[in-house]
Parts: structure tokens; sequence; C-alpha cells
């Protein structure tokens, strides 16, 4: 461990969020710790250390005296939503939850600050309804899963430590997430609306969210709930209409729901993940003062498609 730089532990690094969360934060000349099922040797300064994401171990030594902890653990959504990935889902975030709680109450000094993890699905399908911080929580699938997934942060016994948790919504990247799909069907005249087009992607930049993670943890003002979306959501009509311009495709043909659902079952995915939506907003962000860099799509698609994928 290296006693002059701060350390920040990150669970559920090797997705698109945690991996570049923690080259970022090497960046920024933290000792950066990624807890993973199955560690490997890096020669990038990022070390791997065994966890199974459910059980207190030896992993805990590296909570002690840490800057902060950062849970990003849990199975993709973007899969069918059967009983089994359902119930997956949930024990995969429930449990690591409860693997960190104890880790901390286990170590002394404990963690600075714990980020956790959640996503706008607590708020359901809301259509057009606008959902602040504030607002209830929906009562489908995601929202279920949301709503015990942030019961347990909330339960667990860390007295001691700022607790920040970020409601995050669909991230644009070039390297993961939905919009390289997107992306693929866009570019083969597949890029129309899908269904009626007026649910919401209440989405957020990469680098918005990296900056906000990195505000998350240095920030001792910082506490509570947050949504993690840029200030504008759009709807399915007008992000696939962008998207297209962006790509130089200015027509695809509309997908009905039917097409949808049937798309949705050859690319083992969840037809709900493209036919609801959520139209949330920021605003204890805002309040907060801070600023993104990427308000409008227009504007975020424009920065993604200017580089290479990384």
């Amino acid at each position: 461990m290296n006693a002059n730089r701060k350390r920040v532990v990150i669970a559920g690094g090797s997705g698109l969020i945690g991996s570049v969360l923690a080259k970022e934060l090497t960046a920024r000349n933290h000792e950066v710790v990624v807890l993973t099922r199955s560690p490997k040797p890096r020669a990038d300064g990022i070390k791997e250390v065994e966890w199974d994401g459910e059980h207190v171990g030896e992993w805990i030594q590296f909570l002690n005296g840490a800057e902060a902890v950062v849970n990003l653990t849990g199975k993709s959504i973007n899969c069918p939503h059967t009983p089994e990935n359902i119930q997956e889902m949930i024990a995969s975030r429930v449990n690591s939850v409860n693997a960190i709680g104890g880790g901390i109450f286990h170590i002394n000094p404990p963690p600075k600050v714990w980020v956790q993890a959640s996503a706008i699905g607590f708020y359901g399908d809301q259509q057009d309804r606008i959902c602040t911080e504030d607002s209830p929580a929906g009562s489908d699938t995601l929202a279920e899963i949301c709503k015990q997934w942030e019961a347990t942060f909330a339960e667990a016994k860390t007295p001691k430590i700022r607790k920040v948790l970020l409601r995050i919504g669909p991230v644009l990247a070039r390297n993961g997430g939905m919009l390289p799909v997107l992306e693929k069907l866009t570019r083969r005249f597949l890029g129309g609306r899908a269904g009626s087009g007026k649910q919401f992607i209440s989405w957020i930049h990469l680098q918005d969210l990296m900056r906000l993670f990195v505000d998350a943890i240095g920030r001792e003002d910082m506490s509570g709930t947050f949504n993690a979306v840029a200030p504008e959501p759009a709807t399915n009509e007008d992000f696939m209409y962008e998207l297209r311009e962006i790509l130089h495709r200015p027509w695809s043909p509309p997908a009905p729901e039917w097409a949808v659902r049937f798309g949705s079952r050859w690319m083992k995915t969840e037809p709900s993940l493209a036919l609801t939506g959520c139209r949330a907003m920021p605003q204890k962000l805002s309040e907060s003062g801070f600023l993104f860099e990427f308000q409008d799509l227009r504007a975020a698609f424009k920065s993604l498609f200017a580089q290479k994928a990384q």
C-alpha cells in the first residue's frame, strides 16, 4: 500500500464505468484497488484483489484508511428478464452492498466515503413525468430491484462515513453500454424510433460521469442521493434522430413494438429496456453546483464520434 497516495477501492471495477474510473483516478495520482473475482497482474499501476462479491474476506484490509470505496457491482440488466436472471440481478447487488458494509464494520479507520451505484430504473416507467431525487419509486421489475439495492445501502451500519448514492442513467460511451449496439443498427439503416418513440432516455456522457464520481469522492459537501443524468433528457425518437444525423443516416424505418420484442428475443435482451423510459432530472446536482460538460445530446454525440473507440 502506498502511504503517499489516497487509496480508492472499486468493487465491480472491470465493467465499462469501473475500468474507466480506475484509469481516471490513477491519472489523478490515486492508489486504485479493484475488487474482482479473477484478479490478474497489471502493468498500469492498478492493483486487482480477489473477492466473491458476497462475503467479508482478506480484501477488507484495503478498506482500512482508504479515501473511498466505490461499489459498481451488479449483473447487467441487458439480458432477458427471466425469474432466474432477475434473482441474480438482485442478489449480485444486495450481496455486494452487504459485503462492503460488513467489511467497513470490521476495520478502523473506515473509508471516508462510500459511493454506491444505483440506477434511474428506481423510478420505473414514468412516460413524460419529470423525476427528481424526491420522486417516488416505481413498481416495475427494475424499480423493485433498485428499491432493494438502495434499501440495503441505507441500512448498512456505517455511521462514521459519508455516503453518496448515484442513480445512473444510460451512459454514452463508444466502447460499452447501449451506444455501440445502437450505432451498429443505425449504420445498417435500422436506427428508427422504437415503439412510440415518446419514451425518454435520461442519458449521461461517460466523461461527465467520471467527473461526478471524482466529485463524489473528493467533495465533503456531497452526500445523499443524486440523479446521475444530463440536464436535457431526450425522447427515443429525438435520440435516434440525433444519432442518425451524426452517422449520416438521414432516415430509417421506425420499429413498431412487435418488431422490438422480436428483435430483443433475437439479441437476447429485454424489450422493455427500449420501450419504456424515465425523464429524470439532475436537480440535486444542479443545486450542488456541478457543471456538465455535455448538456445536450448533439454535443455529446459530436464528442464521442470525433474520437476513436477506446
